[in-house]
């Protein structure tokens, strides 16, 4: 009997040293499937601001064109982002349709499209412009991005029947699904001398603030 108690004392004791290990791998196991909860929570939502131009800035300090001005008014909202500028001056949707697999990676989570200046103001044919922004949307869709379409319109002095024709193509596109539409990127500084630089179409810095106000209730749907 003694002995009996005495063996069955260190059995007991070796099945607790035994557990103790076992229950520290457990609890650490499920500390880092909470951290990896939080982290999914708490993700950095990935933004490119894929453009001509009137992404890049030209003519005003980075810090000033809108894709920052927009990082900055996001994050003081609460959210985590990262705005990529992928902005290129000169481009056209066809330039942009050409560089958008390298631009755009697996990692980006929104896209905001603002092209189809140049083109307007080269007069190429709208049924080209269609074919180049139509493949670009088919192509970041494919990819499961959001994509937030920057409209835009054709200077009057290219008549009234190719004004009809451009503008329709981002109606057209706004229909699809996963396509937030902002119909018309320009709009808080049309009309207003006072905001654009001096060719008249290009932001000053007080005119890419106005872009972001009028941004930012569009958007921020789009990372909730």
């Amino acid at each position: 009997m003694i002995l009996f108690k005495r063996y069955n004392g260190k059995a007991m004791k070796f099945r607790l040293n035994f557990l103790q290990p076992l229950a520290v791998m457990v609890l650490i196991s499920l500390g880092v499937l909470v951290g990896n909860a939080d982290n999914a929570v708490a993700k950095q939502i990935s933004i490119v601001a894929f453009g001509d131009s009137l992404t890049a800035g030209l003519g005003v300090e980075q810090q000033n064109a809108y894709p920052a001005k927009l990082q900055v008014a996001l994050k003081a909202k609460g959210y985590d982002v990262v705005i990529v500028n992928a902005g290129v001056s000169g481009d056209t949707s066809r330039g942009g349709l050409a560089r958008l697999d390298w631009a755009v990676g697996d990692g980006v989570d929104i896209v905001i499209v603002e092209l189809g200046a140049n083109d307007a103001l080269r007069g190429i044919e709208p049924s080209e412009t269609r074919k180049s922004m139509t493949q670009i949307i088919d192509k970041l869709l494919a990819k499961n991005k959001k994509i937030l379409l920057a409209g835009m319109i054709a200077p009057p002095n290219l008549g009234k029947e190719y004004g009809r024709e451009f503008v329709q193509i981002y109606k057209d596109l706004s229909k699809r699904d996963g396509v937030v539409f902002y119909p018309f990127f320009l709009k808080a500084v049309a009309d207003k001398p006072n905001l654009v630089q001096l060719d008249g179409l290009h932001p000053k810095a007080a005119g890419y603030d106005l872009i972001v106000k009028d941004l930012l209730p569009i958007i921020e749907p789009m990372l909730k």
